[in-house]
């Protein structure tokens, strides 16, 4: 779910795990920003997630051992807006990290001032170029892609067979079916967390941005006045996606939060959430032998359309281009070693359960669990959208979210939130 620190991430990614785990982790606190301690270089980590905190550590310990004139100042903040806040807050008093992370996309267009060149790094050509697209900018690249992470409709394997569904749904008159199937058999067929923003104005919503013809034409257009959302047809079909959520979900959606959406389908009180394969850590905690895969958030019936995962980059790690030369050396070097030692790609997969973003990093179900084979499976054979709502203008998403939690309320129409939508935009863009 990603470390956003404008969208939060989800990832969300990003993402949204941040709002489970509340333990953070740091090291030693920098008593300043020279860049050394005791003889070592420090390099200074602002990491945006907390959910991988002791992972994190545990990798830096892994890098000191073999460079012992290197060590790591870690500090873990949660996503989101306080992430964002803390970040600026260390930038403004000149406290600012040797590494940080960033979503990429608008953000990057932000905060480009602030980053180093990686385009001549050893392990660009080994990326998947789909995952340097959100931090390169005029040809050059400036973010090292973390991971991938990706979402769509998780379902219970178990459930859906009690239920008698014996072809997945892709399409979304089969996506309904299912609802029905389900629902006959005295099971609810969605766990819905509308409590959280991000879940209807982030994930939901980038569904009709993911399905235009040209998602970036259609920004350029509302960014411009040549494009509504307002009666567009994507637009309008998710709406009826959200309405066969809300007939066939849990009671109080809106007073649902993540963890207890997560926990519903966990302890298989229902059978399919909208989320990303981010939960599987939260799955194993409740549920060890839940057996699960993911289904595409459907918008029409047209199969090569509506059979794809949202797929993307969560985050990417940068490295602040105003750092002392040899933090900024020891940095680039780490992100390199990170991404090519046997050490620590092992520990990307199977300790931080990391969907690679690389060619050159291989994982199984068992190192990334089901729900991360998925994503994989579904990335390489192509059948993924993009994450649109990291285009959004800033802010926009969380206004976005009250817009539609009034919908989901019925204090507002389809057509008044539409407008919302669209009022919103024009008001926040630059």
């Amino acid at each position: 779910m990603g470390f956003k620190f404008k969208k939060f991430s989800l990832a969300a990614g990003v993402l949204s795990a941040t709002l489970l785990l509340a333990t953070a982790c740091s090291n030693e606190t920098a008593s300043d920003n020279s860049g050394s301690k005791d003889g070592k270089v420090v390099v200074d980590i602002f990491n945006g997630k907390v959910e991988i905190a002791d992972q994190l550590k545990a990798l830096t310990d892994a890098y000191t051992k073999e460079h012992p004139d290197v060590s790591f100042n870690i500090e873990s903040v949660g996503g989101g807006a306080d992430g964002s806040a803390a970040l600026k807050a260390k930038f403004a008093s000149n406290k600012a990290p040797d590494i940080f992370g960033n979503g990429g996309y608008q953000e990057a267009l932000t905060w480009k001032d602030k980053f180093e060149d990686l385009s001549d790094q050893p392990w660009v050509k080994d990326a998947y170029e789909s995952a340097l697209v959100p931090m390169t900018i005029d040809g050059k690249v400036y973010g090292q892609p973390v991971n991938l992470e990706g979402y769509g409709f998780a379902y219970n394997k178990e459930l859906f067979t009690k239920a008698g569904i014996t072809e997945l749904p892709t399409t979304f008159t089969e996506l309904e079916a299912a609802a029905e199937k389900l629902k006959a058999a005295g099971i609810t067929p969605f766990s819905i967390g509308y409590g959280e923003w991000w879940v209807l104005a982030n994930h939901g919503l980038n569904v009709p941005f993911a399905y235009q013809d040209d998602a970036d034409a259609f920004i350029k257009g509302l960014n411009d006045g040549t494009s509504k959302i307002e009666g567009n047809e994507y637009f309008n079909k998710y709406f009826d996606l959200l309405d066969v959520t809300l007939k066939y979900g849990n009671k109080n959606p809106l007073t649902t939060d993540y963890n207890t959406q997560v926990t519903l389908f966990a302890t298989g009180e229902a059978a399919m959430i909208q989320q990303g394969n981010w939960i599987q850590p939260m799955l194993d905690k409740l549920n060890p032998n839940l057996e699960v895969g993911f289904i595409p958030m459907p918008l029409s019936d047209d199969k090569e359309q509506s059979d794809k995962l949202m797929v993307d980059v969560p985050t990417n790690w940068v490295v602040h281009n105003g750092a002392p030369d040899a933090d900024k050396k020891a940095a680039l070097d780490f992100l390199n070693w990170m991404v090519t030692s046997d050490a620590a790609k092992t520990m990307l997969v199977k300790d931080f359960k990391y969907v690679p973003a690389f060619k050159t990093i291989e994982a199984s179900a068992d190192d990334i669990g089901p729900l991360g084979a998925e994503i994989q499976k579904y990335s390489q054979e192509g059948k993924t959208y993009t994450w649109q709502f990291m285009k959004y203008p800033d802010g926009a998403g969380q206004e976005f979210g009250a817009s539609l939690q009034a919908y989901v309320g019925k204090e507002s129409t389809r057509e008044e939130t539409m407008k919302a939508l669209d009022e919103t935009w024009n008001k926040l863009k630059k």
